[in-house]
């Protein structure tokens, strides 16, 4: 078993070694809790979501953190005199979970908030400036308190996306009057009188707050240590983010990430969405549109490196191939009913869908391999042939499961829970009964006027030789 995984700070397939071959540790750069999230934020949390999934599979044990930036330029602008920083940034957190949740995804193992570990942030600072990597503003300039990175004491500067320093653009992050070069990068901000007292620490360097990128830098090795498997995040992070992050953490003495991930991005007439382009679809919109399941599918199909122009359409193929896995399962569980508590014994991963997955988290090629199996799982049923149909039955139960894709986990059928969904199911069962008594009565009308309150309900009902059954459409 050898598992790939396309590093992009080598820009090359790479096999996936963790330091640890029994615990892979992840950090995953979470969302700034300025708005809401949008499509692009679940596509992201998505890819990283399923490559957990995975390589915890692979490998047991995966520790998997995911920060939450709630103290930042966005967040402090976007607040209001009803509604201070910190609670607008409580409440879009919510936001993230909600709809996090929604499509299955899995919540961190730990979910740090930068304010919540600021002395951290300003410990490495300290180590960064006794080191000559990092300078404070002089005292008494506009930009005392500031202090920034000095990104030509650092010659690796650039590696990650194989930039030279001269080529690239100021950091427009911080007043540039106290900087020495003007691609250096803050590490601390000194308060400045229009911002909140609550937004504000103390440091050797006066108060003020931490920049963007020292807090995924403090963050990951408090949590990870000071070297750790896999670092990820979206594409638009590699610069200057991710960039800043790796050469402040070498730096400062830090072995940092193993391997660099990075999933592409969700695209609108191939153009980035995001929130500064007014170009995005909220999440919660979408989840008000679409079955949540429906969602987490469509955003899975392709392959998480590649951008996902995203359209109505993507949405209703992602429904028919969820239906066409449901139909098989729900016929399997009819037809094999009688042997109903072997269905989901575990026979292991399918070779080939175990493949897909090795190689770089082949999502679209593990689909494949399910949607085959979907289909030798009908000619089964169609042949009378049991074995083989039982077979199918597993292995797309297992492989869906792996996905977090799998129609007949509690979770998704009705958007509830396991008790939930006996519930409902006990009270279609009620009617369904109802209206074969009334057919056995010839009340067609009586008959009519349930099956009519049934499908009203969004629920379709299918007659068969072997009674009546019936699926969520």
């Amino acid at each position: 078993m050898t598992v790939s995984i396309y590093d992009t700070r080598e820009q090359a397939l790479r096999p996936f070694i963790p330091a640890d071959p029994s615990h892979v540790t992840i950090y995953v750069c979470g969302p700034t809790v300025q708005s809401g999230p949008h499509i692009g934020h679940l596509r992201g949390a998505l890819s990283f979501d399923i490559l957990r999934r995975w390589l915890a599979h692979r490998f047991g044990r995966v520790t998997f953190v995911r920060n939450v930036t709630d103290i930042d330029d966005k967040v402090l602008a976007n607040a209001t005199d009803h509604e201070p920083w910190w609670a607008l940034a409580y409440r879009m957190e919510l936001a993230f979970t909600r709809a996090y949740s929604a499509i299955g995804i899995l919540p961190p193992t730990y979910e740090p908030r930068a304010t919540a570990s600021i002395p951290q942030m300003v410990q490495l600072i300290e180590r960064l400036v006794a080191a000559g990597h990092a300078y404070a503003a002089d005292a008494g300039s506009d930009a005392a308190g500031d202090v920034y990175f000095d990104v030509r004491s650092w010659p690796a500067y650039g590696e990650l996306t194989r930039q030279s320093l001269d080529a690239m653009e100021p950091a427009a992050d911080a007043d540039p009057r106290g900087k020495r070069d003007p691609r250096d990068f803050a590490l601390w901000k000194g308060s400045k009188p229009d911002e909140p007292e609550s937004a504000r620490w103390d440091s050797p360097w006066g108060p003020g707050r931490p920049g963007w990128h020292i807090e995924c830098s403090a963050m990951s090795r408090r949590y990870l240590g000071a070297q750790f498997d896999i670092h990820g995040g979206g594409l638009d992070l590699r610069f200057p983010h991710h960039e800043n992050e790796l050469a402040q953490s070498t730096a400062a003495g830090d072995g940092f990430a193993r391997y660099w991930v990075h999933n592409g991005l969700v695209t609108v007439g191939d153009q980035k969405m995001s929130k500064s382009l007014d170009n995005f679809v909220l999440a919660d919109d979408l989840l008000r549109e679409r079955d949540p399941l429906v969602v987490r599918y469509a955003l899975a199909a392709a392959h998480y490196r590649s951008s996902l122009d995203i359209t109505a359409s993507s949405f209703d193929e992602a429904e028919a191939a969820l239906d066409r896995i449901r139909s098989f399962q729900e016929r399997a569980l009819r037809m094999l009913r009688d042997v109903s508590d072997d269905l989901r014994v575990d026979r292991g991963v399918p070779e080939r869908f175990a493949a897909a997955l090795d190689d770089d988290l082949g999502v679209p090629q593990a689909l494949a391999v399910l949607h085959e199996t979907v289909r030798e799982g009908n000619t089964a049923l169609d042949a009378g042939d049991r074995e083989r149909a039982l077979a199918a039955f597993a292995d797309v139960a297992v492989m869906s499961g792996i996905l977090g894709i799998d129609p007949l986990d509690p979770a998704w059928r009705g958007g509830g829970s396991g008790a939930d969904a006996v519930a409902l199911d006990a009270l279609v069962s009620v009617m369904i009964d109802q209206r074969a008594a009334a057919r056995a009565a010839k009340d067609w009308a009586a008959a009519d006027r349930i099956r009519d309150a049934i499908a009203a309900a969004g629920i379709t009902l299918e007659d068969g030789a072997d009674g009546t059954h019936w699926s969520i459409e």
